[in-house]
């Protein structure tokens, strides 16, 4: 995650990681990517089933009604085993995680255990009575996914009148307290609905959004041509920076985030270098503690089946099931080749990554993009738009 807010509008300080001491068990959660101990924050496709048919899906999932392949007794020992290693937070996704009836049940188990929870929901299925349970437990967060306004979200969800459901949903998380944010990815179909997604933020008083790069993966695979080319990405990256201070010198800061494209910390530090050269010079801090993409190390997958994965759109590669063997003793192992390499992929990139003066603040970008694209996963990633020049 880019931090656009916390980098380009100055809501964070590079002090901040080292006044919490840098270790993720004290960070808030905005700081975790800057952690010292880089214990791994877990997204569980905790179900392949869901309610809608989202054209970019990267589980492809299936119907909502039907069985799930980890029971609830099985997800409290994933969960305490998670606990006890120190993962600091658990992300409950899908599919959709709410056609699970022990979503309350599995999410209260792991607050109770010391770790944070958050889901990733299309929010369609949120309701007044969900959000107060989801409350009680502590949840930390909700994301909700919006692909535009309502004409171009109906069409990405495949269902008509979703739009108008997550709103209700974000409304209800709202009542109760949760903090809600939006997540938004980005593609050529829906890339002119990121100015109505910043109205939407202000009009609905919605702290947060992160706007998702694609990843070629599940349905999203079929979308490689959606992806925005190189011009239009830096083009996006510029409206979503003059957006975020739009609101910031208003008044209604927002916490925006860009997602899977690290090349976007270089190119807000090299605007940044001819706006404000003192800032620059702190934001290249922040991004060195980053360390850029983390799959495979500060960030890890379980899926529906109980897989293993480096992160959750990179499913053809698997080190293991927890329901064979605990999570933390598969994270560890270093006998498992491409796990192992993870933990310093700058060692092995290859392509214009190995020669780039930003690999250190990058980590050469996403695999899961560069073996799709390539066919090999230490290629250069197809989606970094930084020209030869900027990179020498």
């Amino acid at each position: 995650m880019i931090g656009i807010s916390k980098l380009y509008c100055n809501q964070v300080e590079p002090s901040d990681a080292l006044r919490y001491g840098r270790h993720s068990g004290k960070l808030p959660s905005h700081l975790l990517q800057f952690s010292a101990d880089k214990k791994p924050v877990v997204v569980w496709n905790m179900t392949r089933r869901c309610n809608l048919k989202c054209v970019h899906c990267y589980a492809k999932a299936l119907e909502e009604h039907g069985t799930d392949d980890i029971s609830t007794d099985q997800a409290k020992t994933l969960i305490d085993d998670l606990a006890s290693y120190g993962a600091p937070v658990m992300l409950f996704s899908g599919g959709e995680p709410l056609v699970r009836k022990d979503l309350v049940e599995l999410a209260k188990h792991a607050t109770s255990r010391g770790m944070r929870a958050v889901i990733s929901t299309n929010g369609t299925l949120i309701t007044k009575e969900k959000a107060r349970e989801l409350k009680e437990v502590g949840l930390s967060y909700v994301g909700i996914s919006l692909d535009g306004l309502e004409e171009v979200h109906d069409r990405f969800r495949g269902v008509s009148g979703s739009f108008r459901k997550a709103l209700e949903g974000i409304a209800n998380c709202q009542a109760e307290g949760l903090k809600v944010g939006l997540r938004f990815t980005i593609n050529k179909r829906n890339v002119g609905e990121v100015p109505g997604v910043f109205r939407l933020l202000r009009d609905l008083e919605v702290p947060r959004a992160c706007f998702y790069h694609l990843v070629y993966s599940g349905r999203g695979s079929e979308l490689i041509k959606e992806d925005l080319d190189h011009k239009e990405t830096r083009t996006l990256l510029d409206l979503i920076m003059d957006e975020t201070r739009a609101c910031f010198d208003a008044g209604m800061p927002k916490e925006i985030l860009t997602v899977d494209n690290h090349a976007d910390g270089p190119y807000v530090w090299m605007r940044l270098k001819r706006e404000d050269p003192k800032r620059a010079e702190e934001v290249l801090e922040l991004l060195q503690y980053n360390e850029g993409n983390n799959s495979g190390r500060g960030i890890g997958c379980i899926s529906w089946d109980g897989q293993v994965h480096a992160d959750q759109f990179w499913r053809n590669h698997t080190f293991g099931n927890v329901l064979e063997r605990p999570f933390s003793q598969i994270w560890e192992d270093t006998s498992i080749p491409l796990l192992h390499k993870l933990k310093d992929k700058k060692a092995h990139v290859g392509g214009r990554c190995a020669r780039c003066r930003f690999l250190n603040i990058c980590g050469g970008n996403f695999r899961a993009r560069a073996e799709a694209f390539h066919g090999d996963i230490w290629a250069e990633d197809p989606a970094c738009y930084l020209t030869d020049d900027e990179i020498k």
